[in-house]
């Protein structure tokens, strides 16, 4: 294990004369008149470690293996550099080699790899410089997300990943079952297949959403929230959907909307704070490489008072934009990116929280106005992306959301415990989500969002 003060991030910030060891990945290696010159990175920062090794430190066969992707150990003492680009680098006085990386076949080989590539080569694009910055920008933007809840009191819930309720429709879903498939059972009146003889009894899949089991806590814990992985089993093969993302979503009890957008507003300012104070190098990568703008942005909506924008007051503005729109802007139709990016980036310039959304669009548990039209629903939307937080109160009284789950010929009975909430206890209360990998997007400024997650789970791929 590489401790603390053993990384490279650590070991460019002593002073000469250090004896030190240092490990990591080679990156290059040049050889001039007997000196050897090896770049290594361990991970721990976006600039890398010079090592220099004098000729006769190392024997030549063992020097002929330091290759790019190859892993090393290095003891020696720390020099000032008469290099440009650092202030210190490692005169090496002994090497060993941990892992050979046979040029003829390790695929990273110092050349610039498309984004795509890299993706070919998942198990080892984060030895590259653009996803080494990306998953140190993702280590501290999920710390931020917890650091901002728990500062504020809120109990950090894990919601299932399995489970039998829809979450209202809010995706397609994974079914999970241990039926046999090539031979289910079936019911003999239907010949529809027999769920009872599943393992939990009846359908059951991979959630869309912790919500509706996170408000059972927030009505027991007042503030909470949730970050887990959720799914969805939609065939869309775009640059910002995933089959498997991750979502934080908070519910607090005693919370009208107003409350609601204020928390959301912080929280938005804050992650983007903590951001660009950690991450400063990382975040200057990618504004050289992916986004000019990408600090001026960021910087602009973490001081920027967020716009509230009631949905009707949106759609008018929009109509009487003087521009011919892809989507037809109209009362009752839900707002698209072009509508959101033209609001946040062309009318006010800033961030804008857009409300009470017509009900037929948004979801059942949404608190209906007192209009009988609209809903307090809010959608926070952002210059360059657009929606990247979505949110309601949720509708507290029984009577009126049994109407709603009638209305839209949900079944009743599916929601038991759900309206149980309100029949004993219940109070008004609000949330929102958040999807983490929408975030990483904006603050980072890369365009796909496989770019952004380890792992990326899309439609015929699920490797590793």
């Amino acid at each position: 294990m590489i401790k603390s003060h053993e990384s490279i991030r650590n070991l460019l910030q002593l002073a000469p004369g250090t004896a030190v060891t240092a490990r990591g990945w080679v990156k290059t290696r040049r050889d001039s008149k007997g000196v050897h010159f090896i770049q290594i990175n361990d991970g721990s920062c976006l600039k890398d470690l010079q090592v220099v090794m004098e000729a006769d430190r190392a024997p030549a066969d063992l020097i002929a293996k330091v290759t790019t992707g190859a892993c090393i150990r290095v003891e020696g003492e720390m020099v000032e550099s008469p290099g440009k680009g650092q202030a210190v680098e490692l005169r090496g006085h002994s090497l060993e080699l941990l892992g050979a990386a046979p040029p003829e076949s390790y695929p990273l080989q110092k050349k610039k790899h498309t984004l795509e590539t890299l993706r070919e080569f998942g198990h080892f694009r984060a030895r590259s410089n653009t996803f080494g910055a990306v998953f140190r920008v993702r280590n501290a933007l999920a710390f931020a997300v917890h650091k901002f809840f728990q500062e504020r009191g809120f109990l950090y819930v894990h919601t299932p990943i399995l489970t039998t309720s829809d979450a209202e429709g809010a995706g397609a879903m994974f079914q999970v079952t241990t039926l046999d498939l090539s031979n289910p059972p079936r019911l003999p009146t239907t010949g529809a297949i027999d769920y009872s003889q599943d393992f939990f009894g009846k359908p059951a899949y991979l959630t869309v959403s912790g919500q509706l089991e996170a408000e059972i806590f927030a009505l027991a814990f007042s503030n909470v929230y949730t970050f887990g992985p959720t799914f969805r089993a939609e065939n869309s093969n775009t640059p910002r959907h995933l089959a498997e993302f991750w979502m934080i979503e908070p519910e607090m009890a005693f919370c009208d909307l107003t409350g609601n957008m204020e928390l959301a507003e912080e929280f938005l300012k804050y992650l983007i704070t903590y951001v660009m104070d950690h991450c400063a190098a990382d975040l200057e990568f990618f504004q050289q490489r992916y986004e000019p703008d990408l600090l001026a942005t960021l910087e602009h909506v973490a001081s920027s008072d967020f716009v509230r924008l009631p949905y009707t007051e949106a759609v008018k503005i929009l109509s009487q934009a003087s521009r011919q729109w892809e989507f037809p802007v109209a009362w009752g139709n839900d707002l698209q990116s072009e509508h959101e990016r033209y609001l946040t980036e062309e009318t006010f310039r800033k961030p804008v929280i857009v409300t009470d959304y017509p009900k037929q669009i948004k979801a059942f548990y949404m608190r209906l106005n007192e209009d009988g039209k609209t809903v307090r629903a809010m959608d926070v939307l952002a210059p360059g992306i657009g929606e990247i937080i979505g949110g309601s109160q949720r509708e507290e009284r029984e009577e009126v959301l049994v109407a709603r789950i009638r209305e839209l010929g949900l079944k009743e009975e599916d929601y038991w415990w759900y309206l149980d909430l309100r029949r004993y206890g219940g109070v008004e209360h609000s949330g929102f989500g958040l999807g983490f990998e929408r975030m990483m997007m904006y603050v980072t400024g890369m365009k796909n969002i496989r770019d952004v997650i380890p792992f990326p789970r899309t439609p015929g791929h699920a490797d590793f």
